[in-house]
């Protein structure tokens, strides 16, 4: 069985988990996410999502399991 959920999906779910579980404080999750937003306006942001995109490629990859 497939199961497919967006990534922000997932990252909102550890942030939400960091929060309530580790002690994160909100304020910190915050500046993570808007440093994430001003990340993705500057020249990192198209090494960044390569990145992503193979780590998400070689976990769905069956031929590795």
């Amino acid at each position: 069985m497939t199961v497919s959920l967006p990534l922000v999906f997932v990252l909102g779910v550890v942030a939400w988990a960091a929060i309530k579980f580790l002690g994160v404080r909100l304020w910190v999750a915050v500046v993570i996410a808007l440093f994430g937003f001003w990340l993705s306006q500057t020249f990192f942001a198209p090494a960044i999502e390569s990145g992503t995109r193979t780590g998400v490629d070689i976990v769905n990859d069956p031929a590795t399991r």
